[in-house]
């Protein structure tokens, strides 16, 4: 896992699929995948990786299927798997303490901003994992969508509410199988 740094002149590569989040952007540096980006247009996950990598040179890779796209979109598909590709995890040290304890929350269980918090050491910080949540730029490979309410209702993601209801589900249909 990577520290904070500048990606000025740093080569992103990218590709963009489809799957039941939409377009999904897979980007990756030479030390690993770097972001994981859905929304609903390939126009808006290359955009939203611009403004995340404001000073990268952004290539749109030519492989038909690279290693690191296909596992990533495997891994969508099944998140129980193991993951085969390597992370370029970029943020604070309180991002990468909380993006690194929520990735050990299971597919299909889910845990509470407050209970993240004190697992991370910082029992009133529930708005500051929130904040840590928001700024996840690897969805899916960092769960961020794992976490919800106290009361186990479902807040805002990133990605949209809606997105966060089809990962919840889909993991659930999983843990069914």
């Amino acid at each position: 896992m990577s520290g904070k740094r500048s990606d000025q002149g740093e080569a992103i590569t990218y590709q963009v699929g489809t799957c039941y989040l939409g377009a999904v952007l897979v980007a990756r540096t030479s030390e690993g995948v770097c972001a994981v980006l859905p929304g609903d247009s390939e126009e808006e996950v290359v955009a939203d990786l611009g403004q995340r990598f404001p000073r990268a040179t952004l290539m749109h890779s030519d492989g038909s299927m690279d290693d690191w796209f296909a596992g990533v979109m495997d891994y969508l598909v099944d998140s129980r798997k193991t993951l085969s590709v390597s992370l370029d995890i970029r943020g604070t040290e309180f991002q990468r303490r909380v993006w690194e304890t929520l990735r050990q929350i299971p597919p299909g269980s889910s845990a509470s901003y407050g209970e993240v918090a004190r697992m991370v050491g910082m029992p009133s910080g529930s708005r500051a994992v929130a904040g840590a949540c928001a700024a996840n730029p690897l969805a899916v490979l960092v769960p961020c969508h794992r976490v919800l309410r106290s009361d186990g209702s479902l807040s805002g993601y990133r990605w949209g509410v809606r997105r966060k209801r089809a990962l919840l589900n889909h993991e659930e249909s999983l843990s069914e199988r």
